[in-house]
């Protein structure tokens, strides 16, 4: 498999690379809403509610961590996360800037 060359493209481009890839599992998308249901942090009833294994639930909480959008803290012996209320605005407004995009050309194809 190739590298990405993700160095080659802007800053920008790259963050919503990471953002489409958060939401392109349909996992992290129930995890996310999860997270906004309860409006808590949650520490460990991810397993019931969505229904896949713990180490899998982990891993999904790895990477949507690892972008900003979910941000975990250590309570005794678990993890409770919840929503980045920063970097979720700013996704807002960086994948809105970039969907609301029109074309100029009346005539294409």
């Amino acid at each position: 498999m190739g590298l990405a060359k993700t160095e080659i493209f802007a800053e920008k481009e790259n963050r919503i690379a990471q953002y489409a890839k958060a939401f392109g599992h349909p996992a992290r998308v129930a995890i996310l809403q999860y997270l906004f249901k309860l409006n808590t942090c949650v520490c460990g009833d991810l397993v019931d509610e969505i229904g896949l294994a713990q180490p899998t639930i982990s891993q999904h909480l790895k990477e949507l961590k690892k972008i900003g959008l979910i941000k975990g803290n250590v309570e005794g012996t678990s993890v409770c996360y919840c929503i980045d209320e920063d970097e979720w605005k700013q996704m807002k407004s960086v994948m809105s800037d970039f969907l609301n995009q029109d074309t100029k050309t009346k005539e294409c194809c």
